[in-house]
């Protein structure tokens, strides 16, 4: 591992693995599952890694505690060629799920040598519009005693409207490397215009951030959107099949050619999400459907 002293005391640990550009984030819940509720057979947890394994080389999971252990078992007793972003959920309702979410990721960092190559401590805790709210100096703790107890470079995981704030240099100081969320679907952006608005955005962050490395932890284009509620207002681009495949290439492309890091969001489609429309847009962010059947980007019999 390169180590920096560019920021004084604070030694930097560079997240640099052979991803090519190009990772997936990964929810395994399945009809009938959800966090907390119905956690995936080791059957299922092994056919998605065979399923992404065709693809990707790396993955990013939110949570240490339910499935994470099992995923990594998995991928070193079948030799699969993956490795896991290892991330502890962390939230306002219990500290003590925070605490054990904090100890597991440790213990799977430390366990898993070679097979996890960082740890993301939180998930859209501090931009403006978060429904899982965290207090910013509880958060700084916790990366804290995570990097004092682990060896893999550590981060923290945002919007990227959060990492364009003076007050996120806060935060930025104390990780090794800056994660954040760039969705133009989100943001009113149409599909023409989405990658010229994330390299708006990444540009943006760089110059708030200079000398910090960027991964982007997600980006993505859903292939279904309810038309009534907050998503039909922001939503101004077309949601589809065609229009995820082409957004997926384009930023593969552009991630090869800069050797940006890019989770993609997500690998399959995850229902429980959202409300209960089926339209829910949140249930509809997969390059597979929940069944597990390709949509329009690794379908050979709709792709030229």
């Amino acid at each position: 591992m390169t180590l920096d002293t560019s920021e004084g005391s604070f030694i930097t640990r560079h997240f640099t693995p052979d991803a090519n550009g190009n990772a997936i984030c990964y929810g395994p819940y399945r009809d009938g599952q959800h966090p907390g509720e119905g956690s995936p057979s080791s059957e299922q947890l092994l056919e998605d890694l065979k399923i992404m394994v065709r693809h990707w080389n790396m993955m990013r999971v939110y949570g240490s505690s339910e499935f994470a252990e099992e995923l990594l078992e998995l991928i070193k007793n079948n030799h699969l060629d993956m490795k896991v972003v290892v991330g502890a959920w962390i939230g306002p309702e219990s500290e003590e799920d925070n605490k054990v979410e904090v100890e597991k990721a440790i213990q799977l960092a430390n366990n898993y040598p070679g097979l996890v190559p960082a740890v993301c401590v939180s998930n859209e805790t501090q931009v403006y519009w978060s429904g899982n709210k965290y207090q910013l100096d509880k958060l700084i703790d916790y990366v804290r005693y995570v990097r004092e107890n682990v060896t893999v470079p550590v981060t923290a995981s945002d919007d990227f409207g959060y990492w364009i704030t003076p007050e996120s240099k806060k935060l930025a100081r104390e990780i090794d490397f800056i994660m954040t969320h760039v969705h133009p679907l989100w943001n009113g952006i149409q599909l023409d215009d989405s990658m010229k608005w994330v390299i708006e955005q990444m540009n943006t962050i760089e110059s708030i951030h200079p000398g910090k490395a960027l991964v982007i932890g997600e980006t993505g284009w859903a292939t279904t959107s309810h038309d009534q509620g907050e998503q039909a207002k922001l939503i101004k681009g077309k949601p589809g099949e065609k229009e995820q495949s082409e957004f997926y290439k384009t930023v593969y492309q552009w991630a090869e050619k800069t050797k940006n890091i890019v989770f993609y969001f997500e690998a399959f489609d995850e229902n429980w999400k959202g409300g209960l429309h089926p339209n829910e847009v949140e249930k509809h962010w997969g390059f597979y459907n929940a069944d597990r059947s390709a949509k329009a980007t690794f379908n050979k019999s709709q792709v030229n």
